[in-house]
């Protein structure tokens, strides 16, 4: 059993209300799989949504992971694989039983056997499409076909479409004839007689029309449809941007393929935003189940390119060896400038990485945006260059040694603001990720100005 979770006692546990899973949870279940007692370990986890017990196989050990799902058998739910991370996908897929994959699998959606295959080797994927009907089998393997990240892999086959000349009496007994309607779903969506979507209708106004009232009478403003190739970021963005619950997919003549919901839509959404926040930070898409070597390899390459940008601040630092040895003071004093520089930039970055996502900046306001983070640096340039002044003049009893810093802060802050802001840009427009690579050259531009301006006013105004 896991030691981490052996010594946490009672009182370092959660309360029950608003966790599903607590630590004195986590221990009971890998007690019942140490001494073997199955219905035990069915009693702890019956209550658990399947979101949860995914936290808990993620949670713990390979070892302790292996024995649990051996032990629970046949109740492995196939929602379960659905909600697991993917550093971990494989190998829980690899300990189960062939027939209780098979049956886990026959239960999903087809969206969600997509999102389960596409991240899988080949051999684990014709495992999983073998324990298939052939039917589904055809469904998943046309939806792989499509390119990675577009909306064809993010939507579902499972669709209720009728004519769009019906009532809502005929839909209503349509639905309830039907044997295989989706597990989920909220529009009805009508269909003319090539199978193009014309509009949708809300489950909501169905039930609360007459039953002779026509479909067409009924339907959303909101339709729109979407191609099957169109980028699943874009698809997020359009069910923010208009509020969709759902979305019909269509191919390349219009015909409806598919339908994407809100929940897959949000799913992008989120995994967009924590990617941003990541490479933000220069560590890229990983989680706590990865390996060493792993982690190691993604955040390597951007250490090496902050040890190269801190490198040339250093040659900047350099070249007034001679100053900084007349005037002790400067060294103690310039590492704030080019800090105070950095945090701004980061700030404004931040904001223009975020805007860039949301497409809230675009060529019609870049400008203004510019203009306006330039002016907040220099707002804030003027405010922090009094108080460095003062500092200046009362640490060390040099007014111009106060001038100096004030005049270095003011410069480095404006520069932060505009590289903040035209370095993201540029590189989308290069076609890099800005998320990713903005952090380095924004880090490295405020560094060589902040010390270059504050060093180069020195050698100019104090010896």
């Amino acid at each position: 059993m896991s030691d981490e979770v052996l010594e946490t006692d009672d009182h370092d546990a959660p309360e029950e209300d608003g966790y599903a899973l607590n630590r004195r949870d986590v221990a009971a279940i890998l007690f019942a799989v140490d001494v073997g007692d199955r219905d035990r370990l069915i009693e702890l986890m019956e209550p658990l949504h399947a979101a949860d017990i995914a936290d808990l196989l993620e949670q713990i050990n390979s070892y302790d992971r292996r024995r649990l799902i051996e032990l629970y058998g046949v109740e492995f739910d196939g929602d379960i694989l659905s909600e697991l991370d993917e550093s971990i996908r494989e190998e829980v897929i690899a300990v189960l039983n062939p027939e209780v994959l098979a049956e886990a699998v026959r239960e999903l959606e087809s969206d969600d056997v997509v999102d389960l295959l596409e991240d899988l080797e080949e051999p684990q994927q014709e495992a999983i499409l073998g324990a298939l009907d052939d039917a589904d089998q055809v469904v998943v393997r046309q939806a792989l076909s499509y390119p990675e990240e577009s909306a064809g892999r993010l939507m579902q086959r499972e669709v209720v479409a009728v004519p769009e000349h019906w009532n809502v009496g005929e839909a209503i007994d349509f639905m309830r004839a039907e044997d295989e309607l989706p597990e989920q779903f909220y529009h009805v969506i009508l269909v003319d007689p090539k199978h193009r979507p014309t509009g949708y209708v809300t489950l909501g106004k169905i039930m609360s029309s007459p039953r002779g009232r026509p479909l067409s009478e009924i339907t959303e403003d909101s339709f729109r449809t979407i191609p099957v190739d169109q980028d699943e970021e874009d698809v997020a963005y359009a069910f923010n941007q208009y509020h969709l619950i759902s979305a019909p997919v269509v191919d390349g003549d219009e015909r409806l393929v598919g339908v994407i919901t809100i929940d897959d839509a949000m799913v992008v959404l989120d995994e967009e935003h924590e990617e941003d926040i990541l490479r933000l930070a220069g560590v890229g898409e990983g989680s706590l189940t990865d390996r060493v070597i792993d982690t190691t390899r993604r955040r390597f390459p951007w250490l090496a390119v902050n040890l190269v940008t801190a490198v040339l601040a250093s040659l900047v630092i350099a070249m007034f060896e001679d100053v900084i040895a007349g005037f002790v003071a400067l060294a103690v004093l310039m590492p704030i400038v080019a800090s105070m520089g950095g945090n701004a930039g980061t700030q404004t970055l931040t904001v223009a990485v975020r805007a860039l996502a949301t497409r809230d900046l675009t060529g019609s306001n870049v400008w203004r945006v510019i203009r306006r983070e330039v002016l907040v640096g220099l707002v804030n340039g003027v405010i922090f260059a009094l108080v460095m002044g003062l500092v200046g003049v009362i640490w060390f009893g040099s007014p111009m040694l106060g001038v100096v810093i004030a005049i270095a802060m003011v410069v480095n802050l404006v520069v932060a603001g505009l590289a903040g802001t035209i370095i993201p840009i540029a590189l989308e427009k290069a076609g890099v990720d800005p998320a990713l690579a903005s952090g380095a050259f924004v880090t490295t531009v405020t560094d060589v100005v902040g010390f270059f301006a504050f060093l180069g006013l020195a050698a100019w105004m104090l010896l």
